[in-house]
């Protein structure tokens, strides 16, 4: 085996665009380097990363699990580079970062991972929580910098933030669902379904307020906390779920297929950042975090 990271870079963009043209207009590059690189990759490891349809790639089951590697194996990469800008040995101190529950599982935990393997000598404090409380704690100190959803950030005139990643509201669906097949999905044609309500994170709040716009009442057929119910729930047909496109996965833990269809057109995205106190003198545990989770990139699944 001997892929390069060059493929590995090439094979995430695909992934994360579901087009060779899209990746390619990414990265500026011709196409056919693109997929000439990943056919090289696909021979390396023996297996098929993609399946190909008229509309572009959908990620295979092998696919998924290496784009996990692939993207951990960048990011050391990027970790490693960083460390010549910086004497991590020497880097002492705290860290009090906050984070809410949806962001943990799907931002925080490998970002986290890297901080704490290069700068070992910083003492990282965490809480979990809901958002209002983690902006009360920044505001009164308690708190360095938290990692949250951007779009409903109360006090904005005393905290200051960094987006670190556009995430589109998709449409989940079980495999073979009739509105997979339509050619553009409306709001309309969705509030039509059952749907299943993720509560955590403010997303119930944040959906009802989207279909709210188009004067659409969503039909819940059930609320959970749990995302992999979610996608239980949604794999077995019993309703589908508008959620953001970070923490789509293509399977369900039973292994069941879950599509998903972009209404990017008619939602907003979700705006993942980092926020702390308006004015703070950063200390230079805190500069690095920053630092760190500016390279770090969540791969987006088509």
């Amino acid at each position: 085996m001997a892929f390069t990271l060059r493929q590995l870079q090439y094979f995430v963009a695909v992934a994360e665009q579901g087009t060779v043209s899209g990746a390619a207009h990414v990265l500026s590059i011709s196409q056919s380097s693109i997929t000439e690189a990943v056919k090289e990759l696909e021979r390396d490891l023996g297996v098929s990363l993609f399946e190909r349809h008229p509309r572009g790639l959908a990620i295979t089951q092998q696919g998924h699990q290496f784009l996990r590697h692939a993207t951990k194996i960048l990011a050391n990469v990027a970790e490693a580079r960083q460390v010549f800008d910086s004497d991590p040995g020497k880097t002492t101190g705290t860290l009090q970062l906050g984070v809410t529950s949806l962001v943990a599982g799907y931002v925080l935990s490998d970002l986290l991972a890297r901080y704490r393997r290069a700068f070992p000598g910083v003492e990282v404090g965490t809480v979990e929580d809901e958002s209002n409380y983690l902006e009360h704690l920044l505001v009164g100190g308690e708190l360095d910098v938290a990692v949250i959803l951007l779009n409903n950030l109360r006090d904005r005139q005393a905290l200051q933030f960094e987006t670190l990643d556009m995430s589109p509201f998709n449409l989940w669906l079980p495999a073979g669902h009739a509105l997979a097949a339509l050619p553009s999905i409306t709001v309309e044609q969705i509030a039509e379904q059952p749907l299943i309500m993720l509560t955590t994170d403010e997303i119930e709040e944040a959906t009802r307020k989207l279909l709210a716009v188009f004067g659409a009442r969503p039909r819940v057929a059930f609320r959970t906390r749990s995302v992999e119910a979610v996608r239980s729930l949604v794999a077995t047909g019993a309703g589908v779920a508008i959620l953001p496109d970070m923490i789509y996965r293509p399977w369900s833990l039973e292994g069941d297929r879950i599509e998903t269809r972009d209404v990017s057109a008619s939602l907003p995205a979700i705006h993942v950042g980092l926020v702390w106190r308006r004015g703070l003198t950063l200390s230079q545990p805190l500069k690095n975090f920053i630092s760190l989770a500016q390279t770090q990139r969540a791969p987006r699944l088509r």
